[in-house]
């Protein structure tokens, strides 16, 4: 019985040392704080990368929509023997401008264009001639559809004012970002940017049967808001 009882008091002696050395030993600390911040870190630099990515973005729309605008209020097709016309074809083009300059946002299926005619009408107040639109994204016009604004004053425009014989190309732009690392936890971001320039020169604003617009032969097809 002795013998057992010495044996069994060498035993936890063992251990007790043996846990005295692991409490004591600090050689794993290091890789344990590095197990525990190893996640944080990256959460926080695919958050930065996120945010940088969504900046840029924002910045991106901006830009596609003062160049659709600058570039709508630069169309003057025409001759010495007419005043510069808008063709759909233009228009066309303006919108092949804002695809090659959105290229890798998948810019068509997430995005839209709307760009608007804000002329004067017969009575003196602002209104929409006309309007075209580019991309899928179903969003309308803050400032109402085509039409808006036909007779009388009670459209408040869009803040500059266009006199008679004179238009502004009003775009808007908006575009759905999506998350390019967090997926199905981060929200799709919706950016909105506004743009407009006065015309470079008068036009013919009557166009096609008074549309504003004109399509001569051959004829292409218009990119109308439907």
């Amino acid at each position: 019985m002795t013998s057992l009882l010495k044996r069994a008091q060498a035993r936890i002696a063992r251990r007790s040392k043996m846990l005295g050395r692991l409490a004591r030993d600090v050689s794993a600390v290091a890789m344990i704080e590095v197990a525990f911040c190893v996640p944080i870190l990256a959460m926080i630099g695919f958050g930065g990368i996120e945010y940088a990515n969504l900046l840029l973005s924002g910045t991106r729309v901006n830009q596609i929509g003062l160049s659709a605008a600058d570039n709508a209020a630069r169309i003057a097709f025409g001759s010495n023997l007419s005043q510069p016309r808008v063709r759909e074809v233009d228009i066309n083009e303006v919108f092949a401008g804002v695809e090659e300059q959105a290229k890798g946002m998948n810019f068509k299926a997430n995005g839209r264009v709307i760009l608007s005619s804000i002329e004067r009408n017969a009575d003196g107040g602002q209104w929409i001639h006309w309007q075209r639109c580019y991309g899928d994204l179903p969003v309308s016009s803050a400032f109402g559809p085509q039409g808006t604004g036909a007779t009388g004053t009670s459209f408040a425009g869009v803040g500059a004012t266009a006199s008679a014989g004179t238009a502004i190309m009003l775009v808007e732009v908006t575009y759905d970002y999506k998350s390019l690392l967090w997926g199905k936890w981060f929200q799709t971001k919706r950016i909105r940017e506004t743009s407009a320039f006065l015309i470079r020169e008068a036009r013919d604003l009557h166009g096609d049967n008074g549309t504003g617009v004109f399509n001569p032969a051959p004829a292409v097809t218009p990119a109308l808001c439907t």
